[in-house]
């Protein structure tokens, strides 16, 4: 579903970026992407996702190569960053509208899959307000809205549970899970460690730009220890060397 390939991407002036890093992304995957502010993981998504450039290496979604072909790469994700700057003039139906006509999807699709999951995250009765009025949850809800409305193959979040409330957060762990059950992958970053301990099947820990772990959540986590203090350990094995 995605491969990153040797992906380097280095700041003039900096020495914050992200150095040779690999990671292979399958279908059925939710894989969490977790490290200290400043590591790359926000970089390194911005560059999946084909908003930042990158100096080297190679990355694929669905064996399209996001430089060569990216358009292609665009209709088969969903990108929601840290933060969404959404058309705040616009309400937020006409918003979703706007999305499905950008993915063109049709609109009985469209009308069934904004219920389903309007009703879900209890945002429908706010669709006809304008996005201005809305609070940092609300927005987060309609940008997850926005994501969902296509049926992404890859989903590619940065923060996601930030500012939802825990109704929602249980909603959007059922819909991730409900997603990769569809064959569909999620590649997220998240600081929340308990919840990614026990929603993702593979794990990825960075450092300063250089990845220092990966693979499946159970090698990685030994029995009786927690994703946090894996973090920490292998965090300052990488500090002590």
């Amino acid at each position: 579903m995605l491969k990153i390939e040797h992906l380097t991407k280095h700041y003039k002036g900096s020495n914050k970026g992200v150095s040779d890093l690999s990671l292979h992304i399958a279908p059925g995957d939710i894989y969490a992407f977790i490290g200290h502010n400043g590591a790359g993981k926000t970089t390194t998504l911005k560059c999946v996702a084909g908003i930042q450039d990158f100096d080297a290496g190679a990355i694929q979604i669905d064996g399209n190569d996001i430089r060569k072909t990216p358009l292609a790469c665009k209709r088969l994700f969903a990108y929601i960053p840290d933060n969404p700057d959404l058309y705040e003039y616009l309400t937020g139906i006409q918003y979703l509208n706007f999305t499905a006509d950008i993915f063109g999807i049709g609109a009985w699709e469209r009308e069934e899959r904004i219920k389903e999951y309007g009703e879900a995250f209890e945002i429908t009765a706010s669709l006809g307000d304008l996005i201005s009025t809305y609070s940092h949850g609300m927005k987060q809800k309609l940008a997850l809205l926005s994501a969902f409305v296509h049926r992404p193959k890859l989903l590619i979040l940065d923060e996601p549970f930030v500012g939802l409330d825990p109704k929602a957060a249980v909603i959007l762990k059922d819909t991730m899970r409900a997603i990769c059950a569809g064959g569909g992958a999620i590649f997220f970053s998240t600081h929340v460690l308990d919840v990614a301990q026990k929603l993702c099947n593979k794990v990825a820990i960075i450092k300063d730009g250089t990845l220092v772990a990966s693979g499946n959540m159970e090698e990685i986590v030994k029995q009786g220890q927690s994703l946090e203090s894996i973090f920490m350990e292998v965090v300052e094995h990488v500090e002590a060397n």
